[in-house]
């Protein structure tokens, strides 16, 4: 199963007061890594001590670095109409819609997926479902967390994992199933028609 899996770093947790600071993702077919995005993102905003200590990633990092509204398209081409997967997807989902529908901007056409009700489903009983706690149980290999590219390729790993384990199980795990099975209402960003300005930056 190809599907992008993808992670934010921003500056706090209220999407139409903080703003995204960086954007990773990874390509996947099954569990193999394809090729991976990312950037910084300049807030246009000082990024708070606390923001910060969690990510690592200071105001000087992001300095001169592009504007959301610069890497929407790029984002939005690499992960086509695939379906997207992410940890706790709704916080990143309703940062980058935000975004989507303030600059009316190109956006990722396949279904959001999340990974955190998914493990909780198929793998019940575990002390929590933070990314890090999963990545450690099924021994992934890891370094940092906290990077918007790494957590994705942790969260692809994590989801092929959950595939895998439905189809051994021989339960249904097409798109349609996983939304069902996550139990949340189904995730998908905007699709508006490119004006004059924005077919001249593609």
């Amino acid at each position: 199963m190809k599907f992008v899996a993808f992670d934010l770093e921003t500056t706090g947790i209220k999407p139409q007061q903080d703003m995204i600071v960086e954007i990773g993702a990874v390509l996947f077919n099954g569990n193999v890594a394809v090729k991976t995005y990312g950037t910084l993102i300049d807030p246009g905003m000082p990024i708070p001590a606390d923001a910060s200590a969690v990510n690592g990633i200071s105001d000087e990092m992001v300095r001169g670095k592009p504007r959301i509204a610069d890497v929407l398209g790029d984002f939005a081409d690499f992960c086509g109409d695939l379906p997207l997967v992410a940890h706790n997807a709704p916080f990143d989902f309703k940062f980058l819609m935000e975004d989507v529908k303030l600059h009316r901007a190109i956006a990722p056409k396949g279904v959001v997926l999340d990974t955190l009700p998914l493990a909780r489903k198929v793998f019940p009983g575990l002390a929590n479902y933070k990314l890090w706690t999963l990545v450690r149980h099924f021994d992934f290999p890891s370094g940092t967390f906290h990077r918007a590219e790494e957590d994705s390729a942790y969260c692809g790993l994590l989801f092929d994992r959950i595939v895998q384990t439905l189809e051994m199980r021989c339960e249904p795990c097409a798109e349609a199933d996983l939304v069902r099975l996550a139990g949340k209402e189904e995730m998908r960003f905007p699709q508006y028609a490119l004006q004059p300005s924005q077919l001249d930056l593609f």
